[in-house]
């Protein structure tokens, strides 16, 4: 689940989209907000087996009030230790619990790995917090809400993008692992997202073809015509995913798979065609300056062509000026999303606001 796609991408290879920009100083209130609620559910627990862990947590409050996302950090740290100091024992089938926001008040999401393959997720992960924010996608010419996009981020104290610990995970033989994660939390957050909006998630070719994924989907409270699926990255080791094979059985459900422009150009026409892709993304760098491109021009125009003789949707993706706009309606795409239309939130009173707008522009004047 992936940077963000209002700004420049990671290079393919990546499960989700890390930010590419410095967050604005409005972000940073709300990830304060959002750490202090976290701090505020766990106090309030009343079950006495936790009464140590909770005293643990207002002692490390008392001492660093000014700093509560360190203070959230030592106590993940000082839990995972507490943890991992029992005996080992042989492989089984465990679950992992990772935080992440996905409402006012935080949740966890069990995910099923084994004992070993948690503990080396949580060595990478070290003192890192896993959440979902989403962007809008605003349909053209209209400009209402109709999906968001998952975005995964790691708050820590190095500040690293979610492409380098997606990089550094499949590095370690846990990319795999480590998305499932991350589409664990993005499927809980959607849980907060207004239902007329359309929920796409970041997977690499190889994790959409995994068991689990498509077990998670099918049994996500999301519709499966809501639900999207954008393959990032290569897409020449990518297996079939239509009928039977892959997402097919959820395809014929109403799932929507997408791929971007700059995969689609690496891959022949008979790929494509094999895949039968219901969206093409136009990403960032063919977006960026097109309007002073004549090169980006001609070859947008052509993958705009390619998805209509296939039947596909186009999105253009990482607009942030008023003339990258301008362009992409010209050339009629279905959507677009970006920093210029609307930056990720991980609040979901932004995200209903954001379908409360689009009902109410929506609605004739008078």
């Amino acid at each position: 689940m992936a940077q963000d796609a209002g700004s420049s991408r990671p290079e393919s290879g990546d499960s989700t989209k890390g930010d590419a920009e410095a967050s604005p100083a409005g972000e940073d209130m709300t990830m304060r907000e959002q750490v202090l609620d976290i701090i505020e559910s766990i106090l309030a627990d009343s079950d006495a087996r936790s009464e140590g862990v909770r005293n643990n947590l207002r002692a490390l409050l008392d001492a660093r009030p000014e700093d509560p996302e360190r203070v959230l950090l030592e106590h993940l740290l000082g839990t995972r230790k507490t943890q991992g100091s029992t005996a080992k024992v042989p492989v089984q089938r465990e679950a992992a619990s990772l935080h992440l926001e996905s409402s006012d008040i935080a949740r966890t999401v069990s995910v099923p790995v084994s004992h070993e393959v948690r503990e080396g997720i949580q060595s990478i992960l070290a003192d890192k917090l896993l959440l979902t924010a989403f962007q809008p996608v605003h349909a053209l010419p209209g400009g209402e809400v109709v999906g968001v996009e998952a975005l995964t981020r790691f708050v820590g104290e190095d500040g690293a993008g979610a492409d380098v610990w997606f990089n550094e995970a499949a590095a370690a033989g846990l990319g795999t692992e480590l998305e499932i994660a991350a589409l664990h939390c993005a499927l809980t957050a959607a849980h907060d997202v207004p239902e007329n909006m359309s929920v796409a998630l970041n997977l690499t070719p190889a994790t959409s073809s995994d068991p689990r994924v498509r077990n998670l989907l099918a049994a996500a409270a999301l519709a499966p015509d809501r639900i999207i699926v954008e393959l990032t990255g290569s897409l020449d080791a990518v297996g079939g995913q239509t009928g039977d094979d892959g997402l097919g059985p959820l395809r014929t459900l109403g799932l929507r798979l997408a791929i971007s422009a700059s995969g689609a150009a690496l891959v022949s026409m008979e790929r494509i065609e094999q895949l039968r892709p219901d969206i093409i993304k136009l990403d960032r760098h063919l977006i960026e300056g097109i309007e002073s491109s004549d090169g980006q021009k001609i070859r947008a125009r052509a993958i705009v062509e390619l998805a209509r003789e296939i039947g596909a949707d186009i999105i253009a993706e990482g607009i942030e000026t008023a003339a990258e706009l301008n362009e992409v309606t010209e050339l009629k795409v279905s959507a677009a999303q970006g920093y210029l239309l609307g930056r990720p939130s991980v609040h979901p009173l932004d995200w209903s606001a954001w379908s409360i707008r689009a009902q109410t522009e929506a609605q004739p004047a008078g």
